[in-house]
């Protein structure tokens, strides 16, 4: 497994409604992040302060160009250091990973999912709990 590329995959196809923010990421927004705030509705994300209507993309997501491979976008996150639980936790599993067609992946993740799964728990566990 390769570490994240930054493709963007995973916040394109989750920040359309599927997201929401713990208490926790609702207190410290609350206190230190209050433009954070404003795009929370009834604990879920991003919903416009103006309209209050769902976004279809998270308004922290930037695309840019890749230095590495200029031909390639890469997708960051103005946010990254106090994004949601939702965004920090992911990717939670390999199977999650193959149905969202995640670029970290490689042939031998495929192959052998479950040490795939231990891969992944120990390259992210730093940002969220295992789940075995």
């Amino acid at each position: 497994m390769q570490e994240c590329n930054s493709c963007g995959k995973c916040c394109i196809k989750y920040s359309d409604g599927d997201l929401s923010a713990s208490d926790e990421d609702l207190e410290m927004w609350n206190l230190f992040q209050p433009d954070i705030a404003e795009y929370v509705k009834n604990g879920l994300i991003w919903f416009s302060p103006q309209t209050g209507k769902q976004l279809n993309l998270c308004p922290f997501l930037r695309k840019t160009q890749n230095p590495k491979q200029p031909q390639k976008v890469m997708y960051t996150c103005d946010i990254y250091y106090d994004r949601p639980e939702d965004c920090r936790f992911y990717p939670v599993t390999v199977k999650q990973m193959i149905s969202d067609e995640c670029e970290m992946l490689e042939a031998g993740d495929l192959t052998d999912p479950n040490q795939a799964q231990k891969v992944l728990d120990k390259l992210l566990e730093d940002s969220r709990p295992s789940f075995d």
